[in-house]
């Protein structure tokens, strides 16, 4: 059996080598002269149960040297050496975050032993609970996901591989998949879940303000400029997330490829370098080799972020775990309007499973929520489904939609149409089709207005611009 580890450190030999004779029996007794190299032993010996210190020595005094050693190592235990009379010194050394403390001479070397001992075991039992906290965190840090299809089940064993590392992970998946949830279990099964977790948006500023909130800034470094902290300095002991990490610009992907290598900033305007000890996790929903082979993106910058890749699958591509998460999120939603619902029956959760969910989870739970908010109730039904959704189920499968279902002139905000001059039913499209075809109509529907369609049809405004975009549709 390994024997438990204790550190002495005094600056008179004799006192630490005599100390360690007397210890080196039950325990592996390392020594050191100062707090400096004391230190240095810790960090090479992170499982080092105790520290024992004399108060008096050169450079850092006992006190300090336990404030520090602690804040390195929190389950440590420590024992304060001091002289006789300094019983107020010793008290306010346990305030600082000593176990213990023994007055000189030692000279009762039962006394001695029973002390250390009785330290070492309060290590052992701070050690254990926080080894459990930590299994706690890595369960539960995964049931915000919901789902146990084969594609699901290999995202959950690559989050408790990667969790305890610090490498960097690129999480990819279309939007509305749960990238930013993947990165907060990660975060939660970390040694990293007591500091901080920091997300950023990056297709939300332009660059210059992006800059700024990822790295700060300094009075004076443009108009209206203040003393700030960014993203990254606020991160520090814990981690920050960089969603949609592909809109960033040239000019910011350098400055974070420098980060990444030193782990060394400069605020907007500032000269002097600022360290922070973060885990960086970024995200993206699209194609980042793509982007480095068109010259978009760095290559170098691509392979930093990327060293561990998770992908997220569509909704589409899991139909499995459809009835899973609607139930999850009636759940929520019954609870949270003080609703009686109690289920669902077969014929919703069939139209749910066909329906190929553009805007992923996010749209599901959204449609979830509004059904659960005007079902009469005690169980939803397929008349509780938005037409969209069940009028395409409908369409998909050959079978002619209600004349309703897809006008083909005026419609109402719970229709879906086809584009202009196509029949109202048709056979077979395409899952791009049947997609473009409902981004139209929410868009007719809401009179253009590209806010109101996102939301109507549970996608990110982001999407929303982006699909316009790849399809070429005006108003």
């Amino acid at each position: 059996m390994t024997k438990p580890k204790i550190l002495i450190v005094d600056d008179e030999k004799p006192t630490r080598d005599v100390m360690a004779k007397i210890l080196g029996a039950k325990y592996d007794c390392l020594t050191a002269p100062d707090a400096e190299l004391a230190m240095k032993i810790l960090s090479a010996n992170p499982d080092t149960a105790l520290l024992i210190t004399d108060y008096k020595m050169p450079g850092e005094n006992g006190v300090e040297l336990i404030k520090k050693a602690k804040g390195e190592i929190p389950t440590l235990g420590a024992i304060l050496i001091t002289a006789f009379g300094e019983i107020e010194l010793a008290v306010n050394a346990m305030k600082e975050g000593a176990d213990d403390f023994i007055t000189k001479p030692v000279t009762d070397i039962n006394q001695l032993e029973i002390r250390v001992a009785k330290a070492i075991k309060t290590t052992n039992l701070e050690r254990q609970v926080e080894e459990l906290q930590t299994k706690l965190d890595a369960k539960f840090a995964l049931e915000a996901f919901t789902g146990n299809s084969p594609s699901m089940e290999r995202v959950y064993s690559l989050i408790h591989k990667v969790a305890p590392t610090d490498a960097n992970i690129l999480i990819e998946g279309p939007s509305g998949s749960g990238k930013e949830l993947a990165a907060k279990a990660i975060h939660k099964a970390s040694k990293r879940s007591k500091g901080p977790f920091v997300a950023v948006e990056c297709s939300a500023l332009p660059a210059t303000l992006l800059e700024t909130e990822l790295f700060g800034s300094i009075q004076g470094a443009y108009t209206d400029a203040r003393d700030r902290a960014g993203c990254f300095e606020t991160a520090d002991g814990g981690t920050i997330f960089l969603d949609e990490i592909g809109e960033i610009d040239a000019q910011v992907q350098v400055k974070l490829l420098r980060v990444l290598e030193t782990h060394t900033f400069q605020r907007v305007g500032e000269t002097k370098d600022r360290k922070s000890d973060f885990r960086l996790i970024s995200a993206t929903n699209k194609d980042l080799l793509k982007l480095v082979s068109e010259g978009k993106f760095r290559e170098d910058l691509f392979y930093r972020l990327n060293v561990i890749d998770i992908r997220l699958p569509a909704l589409k591509e899991r139909p499995g775990d459809i009835p899973l998460l609607a139930s999850r999120f009636m759940k929520e939603f019954s609870s949270a309007n003080n609703s009686n619902i109690t289920g669902m029956n077969p014929d919703a959760i069939e139209a749910l499973e066909k329906y190929p969910w553009p805007g992923n989870v996010r749209q599901l739970r959204n449609v979830i929520e509004k059904m659960v908010i005007l079902s009469a109730g005690p169980r939803l039904t397929i008349d509780d489904i938005p037409n969209e959704i069940r009028y395409w189920n409908n369409s998909s499968s050959g079978v002619s939609a209600p004349p309703q279902a897809f006008p083909t002139t005026k419609l109402s905000s719970n229709t879906i149409a086809q584009p202009p001059h196509e029949p109202a039913a048709f056979n077979s499209p395409s899952l791009e089709e049947n997609e473009k075809a409902m981004f139209i109509a929410a868009l007719r529907s809401c009179g253009w207005n590209k806010t109101k369609a996102a939301e109507k049809l549970g996608v990110s405004r982001r999407t929303m611009h982006r699909r316009i975009n790849e399809w070429g549709l005006s108003e």
